[in-house]
């Protein structure tokens, strides 16, 4: 199954993420499809960049969002999207 998840990057204590297409049974920071965006907690507010075109794309094909990379893609309206073309 494939997976929109976050990839730990940045130094200890300050972390960043990227937001990344891989196979769920690949490690956390292990191989991965394809970069679709990147998240950062530490600023306020928070920073996300998400290719939505991408996001769209991939969640067409059937990939599954975990719960933090779902809100981050709620609040960014790409959920909101993908349910419209869905229900037509």
């Amino acid at each position: 199954m494939v997976k929109i998840r976050l990839r730990r990057v940045g130094a200890p204590k300050k972390p960043s993420y990227r937001i990344v297409v891989a196979e769920s049974t690949k490690a956390r920071n292990g191989a991965f499809i394809s970069i679709i965006g990147h998240y950062d907690p530490l600023t306020n507010p928070e920073t996300v960049e998400i290719d939505k075109e991408a996001a769209i794309a991939w969640l067409g094909k059937g990939a599954q969002p975990t719960d933090t990379v779902r809100r981050l893609l709620v609040n960014a309206g790409i959920m909101n999207k993908v349910k419209a073309t869905k229900g037509d």
